[in-house]
């Protein structure tokens, strides 16, 4: 029979080490963990060798006795853990076993001085064996530096990648912890190269600019919302950050940032929230640009669930969820038509200011349903509901060229219609410059918007009956999951009920779906339960479909209109929100300022 022994410690680091420091960015993460712990209140990193051969940590924080040291490098020591209460953890590190880990695979140097002594300490472990314990000459403050990363592990060493990889991983690693605290200054050296650097005493708007993209100053959104947690503990939930604009968006959904009390994070329901936020403003292929910072009661999220800390685990996710998902529409919706394709114009601040008028009360926002249409939508689509019949109607005749008395431009931010060309895009003259519209986008998101206005939601949450009930086979799992939401599906118009122990009964679907599929509709939504533990995703879907009603119901690319028309188009774009993409994310119009045009011909 096996022997049951006690692991060695040298071996028990080791293992550890595998959980922990992954490769060098998890080395360096933990390293500037502890400096922002420590009260830093400036960091500099040095790289070399994409942090293969060398990491050195230098920050101005409190510093360390030579005790102190010595106990920090001894497994599962913490100063941040000052009561057994792990729930209501506020730092970024606080497992104490970082330290140890790394020193057990590689050449650990830490160096370290209390601002109120005279001399400081360093302490060197070489891959688990100490090897120096003398005093050493810093300014106030700690040192670490990692060397040699996995030089006696080439069993771990052989799975790294490229330096430029690993390089590219710490870089990653260091802008996500400098964009969560715009108060500390960070400098990244590599190969004694300044590769970045930030100031501190940075607003997060500007650190997040300077870290994701500086087109975010002028494309993005500011995000600042609040609601009440509803749990025994109470408190409130917060969310501050920036947001880009959906027509400011990208390929890949690197450029995404989430933080969760300061503590960078990767996590699937925040994802998610996010994709659900911007589901009928981008296309399937496109991911949004933003940083959000969710501040939670302690109590109310685990952070304990990943030796590396990178994901969470929430009490309540569809309160988190739910939360998130409606301050980013309402910020999407205050911004109007605003599009990340034109430059700043006073008249357009203008537009954006008076056609978005954000809530007076942050409840009101939190009481609807991200969803939820806005009420200016229908009173702007007066003037255009003139022309609809005409416009649904059979071809019009060609567009007339503009004559008249010249209206006063400086009340319509798009300008007044001057003709068509190729029947697809509306030329407008602005006070500030030459607008051209995609009439086809611009009329999908009217009425994708009109849809919601005129109480679209609460038609699509009708039920069609099916005439016969059908069965949909699942597993017992998702049949239990299913069964628990029955009551909160019905308000959609999905009537669930149990049939035996691994089948749901569909007695009825909601109105927009009624020539859909019944059984794909009850599988994506036992999957949607099963991945995110809530029914938003059922509310998302109906988005999907009001957006696909728009798309086929909206004034065709190649259809000729009247001025009239036009500029009936061109004013309810000014008062309806998000106007300033389609449904897919493409811009629904451009601008070209005087400048751009006097420079086009050579006059300036």
């Amino acid at each position: 029979m096996p022997i049951i022994r006690r692991l060695p410690e040298h071996l028990v680091n080791r293992i550890a080490a595998g959980e922990v420091v992954e490769r060098p960015a998890s080395a360096l993460k933990e390293v500037v963990e502890n400096a922002l712990d420590s009260g830093a209140r400036s960091i500099a990193v040095r790289l070399t060798g994409g942090g293969l051969e060398m990491i050195e940590v230098s920050d101005d924080g409190c510093g360390m006795a030579p005790a102190d040291m010595a106990l920090a490098l001894e497994r599962h020591a913490t100063s941040k853990l000052p009561d057994e209460y792990i729930e209501r953890v506020t730092t970024l590190g606080f497992r104490g076993e970082a330290l140890p880990s790394i020193a057990s695979v590689a050449r650990l140097t830490i160096e370290s001085r209390p601002h109120d002594a005279a001399e400081g300490w360093r302490r060197v472990v070489d891959h688990g064996d100490p090897i120096a314990d003398e005093p050493a000459a810093l300014p106030p403050g700690t040192r670490v530096r990692i060397e040699q990363l996995f030089a006696r592990v080439p069993a771990r060493r052989k799975f790294l990648r490229s330096e430029r990889a690993e390089y590219a991983a710490c870089r990653d690693v260091l802008r996500r912890l400098a964009m969560a605290r715009p108060d500390v200054g960070f400098s990244l050296e590599s190969e004694g190269k300044r590769v970045l650097s930030v100031r501190a005493g940075d607003t997060l708007a500007e650190r997040v600019a300077q870290i994701i993209a500086r087109e975010l100053a002028d494309d993005g959104i500011a995000i600042e919302a609040q609601r009440g947690v509803l749990s025994p503990a109470g408190g409130w939930a917060r969310l501050t950050g920036v947001a880009g604009l959906p027509t400011f968006n990208r390929g890949v959904a690197d450029h995404q940032y989430l933080f969760v009390n300061g503590r960078p994070v990767k996590d699937r329901l925040l994802i998610g929230a996010v994709r659900g936020a911007y589901s009928d403003m981008l296309a399937r292929d496109r991911h949004a640009v933003l940083a959000l910072f969710l501040q939670v009661p302690p109590e109310e999220v685990d952070v304990n669930v990943h030796p590396a800390k990178t994901e969470v685990r929430f009490r309540d996710p569809a309160l988190v969820r739910g939360f998130i998902v409606g301050a980013l529409r309402h910020a999407l919706d205050d911004a109007g038509g605003r599009s990340a394709q034109t430059p700043a114009a006073p008249a357009m601040a203008r537009w954006q200011s008076e056609a978005a008028r954000p809530s007076s009360s942050l409840g009101a926002l939190f009481a609807r349903e991200h969803s939820a249409p806005q009420s200016r939508v229908s009173e702007a689509g007066r003037v255009w509901r003139g022309y609809e019949a005409q416009l649904m109607a059979g071809p019009a005749a060609r567009a007339e060229i503009a004559s008249g008395d010249a209206p006063n431009l400086a009340e319509h931010p798009l300008g007044v219609a001057r003709g068509q060309i190729a029947d697809t895009y509306i030329i407008a003259e602005a006070e500030d410059g030459l607008v051209l519209i995609d009439q086809h986008a611009a009329h999908e998101r009217l009425v994708m918007e009109r849809l919601r206005a005129a109480g679209a939601s609460d038609r699509l949450a009708a039920a069609q009956t099916l005439l016969m009930p059908e069965v949909v086979e699942l597993d017992e799992a998702d049949c239990d999951r299913l069964e628990e939401q029955v009551e909160a599906l019905a308000r959609y118009g999905l009537a669930l009920e149990r049939f035996g122990p691994s089948a749901m009964l569909v007695r009825s679907v909601p109105a927009a779906l009624a020539s859909g599929d019944a059984h794909s509709l009850v599988r994506d939504i036992a999957d949607d339960l099963a991945q995110n533990g809530d029914t938003l995703l059922l509310g998302e879907r109906l988005d999907h479909v009001l957006a696909t009603m728009a798309c086929h119901g909206s004034v065709r690319a190649g259809r000729s209109l009247s001025v009239a028309e036009m500029n009936a188009l061109l004013r309810e774009m000014e008062a309806t929100p998000r106007s300033g993409q389609c449904n897919h994310g493409r811009p629904t119009w451009v601008k070209l300022a005087h400048e751009d045009i006097e420079k086009l011909f050579g006059r300036k």
